[in-house]
């Protein structure tokens, strides 16, 4: 399985050369490169390929001016510049290849999601489409082994993820994923926290890791891994924009007793979870089952979101009595009230306070079932 069918390809085909820039986010690894490479392919267009990990081309581009760029861009009616958040003033070159080359398609990428909004939000405001790649979906994986496979391996997918390199070598998944934390995760989360202790937030990435599906106290992490609560904020902070954990707010709006102010938070991926707390045993030999069902869930739901350009307000609800409903989504459809339940012989109740308060309609979710929450709008 070398080459996994992404469903932003039509989508990101289709901004080909409508006189903006197109931006693809997201962590390394997960295939941004291989995705524009296959688009370029299909248009079949001279494409001028920068990598801002080069230093030469760091050297090149640092100051150029339109003149310079005319020389540089040549014949090329595409310009793909990887990695752009590393290169100096890339928002203002990209502002002038947008504006001064009317014919020449710009192309950025980048794992960063908060360096490159830092420098592409002002100078190319109106003049970018933005697409998000996350590790391969559950729907893509389907989409590429077929509906028995997929089911097949779905415990699988539960332990390693879904990252392409883990997909491509199934026998050396855990090796890889051990490699893809060590070399890329945690370099580009130090890169951009400029820490002077980088087991610091190897320890807290293991912390969160440990707490998947309850809420996350900063102070109270902090005392465990020696950091004050604001500087666990700010790690937070950025391992989300690395793309390494997302945060799921708590839903409050009638009830006194609703907890308001800690977040749940769940990693992109359930590999890289496992991997940074070196457990890859099978899912019948595991304690955590739920967990990873959930993170699962949520990390799936996410994608589906992101892809197909759905905004609703995505929650979770509890109660300091522990009642609690796993995930909820509020949109102008109403509110939808989720329970995730591996073992499809427990019985799924809301609570009725939930329900009769907001008026939820509410859905179980187990492996039977699954597919109609990963892989449709519900």
């Amino acid at each position: 399985m070398t080459s996994i069918g992404r469903t932003a390809f039509k989508k990101l085909e289709k901004k080909f050369f409508r006189d903006k820039a197109i931006i693809v986010i997201g962590p390394r690894q997960v295939g941004k490169t291989t995705l524009i490479e296959m688009v370029l392919k299909k248009l079949g267009q001279p494409a001028l390929y920068l990598n801002g990990d080069d230093p030469k081309t760091l050297e090149l581009l640092t100051d150029i001016n339109t003149e310079q760029m005319r020389q540089l861009i040549g014949d090329n009616k595409v310009v793909f510049i990887d990695e752009a958040q590393r290169i100096p003033n890339s928002g203002i070159t990209s502002k002038i290849i947008v504006d001064q080359f009317k014919d020449v398609q710009l192309l950025l990428s980048g794992s960063s999601a908060f360096e490159l909004n830092q420098l592409m939000q002002e100078p190319l405001t109106g003049r970018k489409w933005t697409f998000h790649l996350f590790p391969i979906s559950w729907q893509e994986y389907q989409a590429n082994v077929g509906f028995l496979k997929a089911e097949q391996t779905l415990e699988n997918f539960l332990v390693f993820g879904g990252y392409p390199d883990v997909l491509n070598h199934p026998n050396e998944a855990q090796e890889v994923l051990q490699e893809l934390t060590d070399s890329y995760l945690f370099k580009d989360v130090l890169h951009y926290t400029n820490i002077k202790k980088p087991t610091l937030i190897v320890k807290l990435v293991q912390a969160l890791a440990h707490q998947i599906g309850s809420e996350v106290s900063y102070s109270e992490i902090g005392q465990l891994i020696g950091l004050d609560s604001k500087t666990v904020s700010h790690y937070i902070d950025v391992l989300e924009q690395a793309y390494v954990v997302f945060r799921l707010p708590p839903f409050s709006r009638n009830l006194r007793n609703e907890i308001k102010s800690k977040p749940k938070i769940y990693f992109y991926d359930n590999g890289i979870r496992n991997a940074v707390i070196g457990q890859f045993e099978p899912i019948k030999n595991r304690n955590d089952v739920g967990a990873l069902w959930e993170n699962f869930l949520l990390s799936e739901r996410l994608k589906y979101l992101s892809y197909n350009k759905l905004r609703p307000n995505s929650h979770f609800w509890r109660t300091k009595q522990q009642q609690e409903v796993d995930y909820v989504e509020d949109s102008n459809e109403g509110i939808f009230g989720f329970e995730f339940k591996w073992n499809t012989r427990k019985p799924i109740r809301f609570p009725k306070t939930f329900t009769d308060t907001y008026k939820s309609t509410n859905l179980g979710i187990t492996p039977k079932n699954f597919r109609e929450f990963v892989m449709s709008a519900m």
